[in-house]
């Protein structure tokens, strides 16, 4: 009698037979999970948010009972994994030194490395160990109580544990304790890898709250579970929040596929908390109410809450940091500069500069506009502007992230030279192009191969240009502006006070010369802006480099260079004192070369000092000149500044 446990064997070779069209069996596999989740009520299909270690446990954690979660102490876990190939080894190390930056304890002290069985672990050390590494992981814990630890390494180490054990292998970390905010966090980066060499791959569940809620159960287990008053006053905050909270995670998990959801049995607080919410919603336009106690949930909930939430965030830092340096935010009109529909953008003077993403090292400034509005600008990755201070005066536009036309001309050049580019084929194609000029465009190849390896440079200088070249270099512009959403402009390092009697040209003489200035607005910057440009009228003519008439004023020829002049003059004498050496200008077409020893501010700029056995001369600043402080340089003097070489080799100038 066959019954449910007969089966038959199929002998022969493993891998022969048995699989319809030769399919293997992780296919078919992959194919049924495909299907099965097509079937589901939203057709999700497969996700691969539940590929890696951990996802079974993030999904139990995260599915645990509404009410019992709000006891639980709130902890904020932040993750991203970091790709460690090309440029991510360099980035590494950086972050190493950021998190170990000095004031980051309570008593002002820099950070310091611990790991699982040591107080003082060496960055070095683990940064060796990383070598080769695919990946890896950078998180920031962050517990709502964390002000009640005196020490968060036991915490940190509990955590940790509790991951080793979840993930099913041992996990190689540091981590650094960051006082220097409201809210004491911790930074850890852990290694992608495994305890057997293999490549550690983190489900998305267990990141995105398998974490979280096993560091919850830790901080209730320490400091011992929300109590019933705790949990009604959080549940009553979250109620008219303006922001992502714990309610709407609860009433979307809960929702079909037509995004209606309708508030379950459980506990009275937490249903009328739910109730509460909903009723905000509504007000807020998010959900509508289809009676029978069903709900109906916008489409765009979670974007837009996490949205209004960084809004609200956005002007709690602007207030904080006026706050701090005692200027009156009453009454002020504060904005966000958003780079998409930013037209011409703005022109104002920094208040203030901050962080706003430690794990991604993304940072913002403060600046109040000529509109009369206070700008909060996001300025992306800290390495992306050099540190300006207070009170500078800066242009602040979106950047582009389309192709240049120095991109389409070598896309033409190459089109027309069988897919090269030099200086000498641009030349060729365009007989009235400069030398200098050409060598803008190697500098710009130069740039995207060192990026995106979107250009091949050749042993002879040449370059070999891809027939997608324009589609490559959109795709790099694009990545750029992830990084760094704005250009920012420096107009003047002097602030407002200091330019009315500079002897050097300020941004208030340009806007006194120009034919189409800024408008100033009556108003913030705008007014004091416009007052400056009253008493730098006033310096001018006092010093006879201007006077009044009938239909306005009248400004000595040349004004710019004069004040230039005057001011380098005045700068190089002093300097002349210093070093002991005389001052040799440069004129436009000769070389220069030295050593180069520091740079200077002045009203006309910063300037690079370069010193020979007997003379020296101050040029233009460049950025690029920042990485030669103390090497010897060459280049030649043009008019917009010089072309640099660098090094002994023959190559493209800067």
């Amino acid at each position: 009698m066959s019954g449910e446990d007969d089966f038959e064997p199929r002998l022969g070779r493993m891998r022969a037979g048995g699989s319809k069209g030769g399919r293997s069996y992780l296919h078919r596999v992959l194919q049924a999970a495909g299907l099965a989740g097509s079937a589901n009520r939203g057709g999700s299909g497969f996700h691969g948010n539940r590929i890696g270690r951990g996802a079974g446990i993030g999904r139990l954690l995260a599915s645990g009972d509404a009410l019992g979660r709000f006891r639980h102490r709130r902890v904020i876990v932040k993750s991203r994994l970091v790709r460690l190939a090309g440029r991510g080894a360099q980035g590494a190390r950086a972050h190493m030194r950021y998190i170990q930056r000095d004031g980051v304890t309570r008593d002002g002290t820099p950070g310091e490395l611990y790991g699982a069985e040591r107080d003082v672990e060496d960055g070095k050390a683990f940064l060796d160990r990383s070598t080769g590494d695919r990946h890896q992981f950078r998180f920031i814990v962050s517990a709502e109580d964390g002000a009640e630890y005196d020490d968060l390494k036991p915490l940190t180490r509990a955590l940790m544990a509790r991951m080793e054990q979840d993930l099913g292998t041992r996990l190689d970390w540091v981590a650094v304790d960051h006082f220097n905010t409201g809210h004491p966090h911790t930074h850890v980066l852990l290694r992608g890898r495994d305890d057997r060499g293999r490549d550690l791959i983190i489900a998305r569940e267990y990141l995105s709250a398998g974490m979280r809620e096993r560091a919850a159960e830790i901080v209730s287990m320490d400091l011992g579970p929300r109590s019933d008053l705790e949990v009604r006053r959080r549940l009553l905050r979250e109620m008219e929040q303006e922001r992502w909270t714990g309610l709407d995670r609860q009433l979307v998990a809960a929702m079909d596929s037509d995004r209606w959801t309708q508030i379950g049995r459980g506990s009275p607080v937490l249903r009328t908390a739910l109730t509460g919410r909903l009723a905000k919603l509504e007000r807020l336009g998010l959900a509508e109410h289809g009676g029978a106690g069903r709900w109906r949930l916008a489409g765009e909930l979670e974007p837009t809450l996490r949205r209004m939430g960084e809004r609200c965030d956005i002007i709690k830092t602007m207030h904080c940091a006026m706050r701090q340096r005692s200027i009156e935010f009453a009454g002020r009109d504060l904005a966000v500069f958003e780079p998409t529909s930013a037209g011409q953008g703005i022109v104002g003077r920094i208040v203030a500069r901050g962080l706003s993403d430690e794990l991604r090292d993304r940072h913002y400034l403060i600046v109040e506009a000529t509109d009369g509005r206070t700008h909060y600008v996001d300025v992306g990755k800290g390495e992306a502007l050099e540190p300006l201070p207070e009170g500078t005066v800066v242009g602040i536009a979106a950047r582009r992230s389309e192709p240049r036309a120095v991109d389409r001309t070598v896309a033409e050049v190459a089109a027309r030279n069988g897919g090269r580019y030099s200086v000498d084929l641009h030349l060729r194609h365009d007989p009235s192009a400069t030398q200098a000029f050409a060598e803008t465009h190697v500098r710009r190849l130069e740039a995207i191969r060192r990026h995106t390896g979107g250009a091949d440079r050749e042993v002879d200088g040449s370059w070999r240009i891809h027939p997608d070249h324009l589609a490559r270099v959109a795709a790099f512009e694009q990545r750029q502006a992830r990084d760094r959403p704005v250009d920012v402009k420096v107009l003047s390092r002097l602030p407002l006070e200091a330019q009315i009697a500079a002897d050097g040209p300020t941004w208030l003489d340009t806007q006194l010369l120009a034919s189409d200035p800024v408008h100033l607005r009556d108003a913030g910057f705008g007014a004091a802006a416009r007052d400056a440009q009253r008493q730098r009228l006033r310096w001018l003519i006092g010093e006879g480099l201007a006077e009044e008439r009938g239909g306005g004023p009248a400004f000595q020829k040349n004004l710019v260079e004069v004040l230039r002049r005057r001011e380098l003059l005045r700068v190089a004498g002093q300097l002349s004192d210093e070093l002991g050496k005389a001052f040799a200008e440069v004129k436009n077409g000769e070389p220069v070369s030295g050593v180069l020893r520091r740079h200077i501010d002045l009203a006309s700029g910063r300037y690079g000092v370069v010193e020979k056995a007997r003379d020296f001369t101050l040029v233009p600043w460049r950025p690029v000149l920042e990485r030669q402080i103390g090497k010897a340089v060459r280049g030649i003097m043009r008019e917009r500044g010089v072309s640099w070489t660098m090094g002994r080799e023959r190559g493209p100038s800067l």
